[in-house]
């Protein structure tokens, strides 16, 4: 079977969409999620893996590097064209830019929708079809989505506040998230070369547990004091985060969590 070519191939309107993502201005994502969650409501929470409106806004918010508020008000401003409970609290009409990406995009099905709101954040259905752990249910793709955004949710929310924390004030911040060095920051004070590491790590609620890779682990145990675990707390009502330096010597006591991960793939030989 060829592969298909964008020019002579027939795709489907939410793959078109899907394949359109990257050329997507960070607004129109915006106003793209407000779109989905006023067309879908519930129904469209539950697919993104959510809880409540709250936690979507506040994930989804700091995920495209926005404010939550910002999707809780192109969803409000969208309810009008939808019969959903909250129908009429938004009085102002919607607006002519609103309303473009409303014609574009109002016709996509669940799935698609769904699919494209994921795509900003950098989901790959392939990694998730690939991964399955051994002994356990296989947990729903709307689940490892909700941990995925989360993840990235909290990495964003920690480059919005890194200059006004005075732990690292004066310091520059370089992503490294890319890397696998360990950690997802460095920072910097002028051309010296020690620095500090941060490791992010998010959590829908106030309280509960977080994991340190092997990789992590190990250089948060060489760089002790400059290491810094970064937790963002309560993504479900309010987030706050808190921060630990040299966490493995601190208040937090970790322990050794090993399971067998079996990694799932098709093979074929090609001619």
């Amino acid at each position: 079977m060829r592969p298909r070519s964008f020019y002579n191939a027939t795709w489907t309107f939410g793959e078109l969409m899907v394949l359109d993502a990257p050329r997507i201005s960070t607004r129109d994502k915006l106003i793209l999620a407000g779109l989905y969650l006023s067309k879908y409501d519930a129904l469209g929470l539950k697919k993104l893996g959510f809880k409540s409106f709250t936690e979507a806004f506040n994930v989804l918010g700091y995920a495209m590097g926005s404010q939550p508020a910002s999707i809780k008000n192109y969803r409000d401003e969208f309810d009008p064209l939808f019969p959903n409970r909250r129908k009429g609290w938004h009085k102002r009409p919607t607006r002519e830019y609103c309303l473009r990406v409303f014609e574009k995009y109002a016709g996509l099905d669940l799935e698609s929708f769904a699919g494209l709101i994921k795509s900003f954040l950098g989901y790959d259905e392939n990694a998730w079809s690939e991964l399955q752990e051994g002994g356990e249910q296989k947990e729903s793709e709307s689940s490892f989505a909700k941990r995925l955004i989360t993840g990235l949710a909290a990495e964003k929310y920690f480059v919005h506040v890194q200059p006004s924390l005075i732990e690292f004030g004066g310091y520059t911040l370089e992503d490294t998230t890319r890397f696998g060095c360990g950690y997802d920051f460095r920072l910097r004070k002028g051309t010296h070369n020690v620095f500090l590491a941060v490791e992010v790590k998010g959590l829908g609620e106030r309280t509960g547990s977080v994991a340190l890779t092997p990789k992590e682990h190990a250089t948060a145990a060489a760089l002790k004091g400059r290491f810094f675990l970064f937790v963002v707390k309560n993504f479900r009502e309010s987030p706050f985060h808190e921060i630990y330096q040299d966490p493995l010597s601190g208040r937090l006591e970790f322990t050794k969590n090993e399971r067998p991960i079996v990694h799932v793939s098709w093979l074929a030989n090609v001619s």
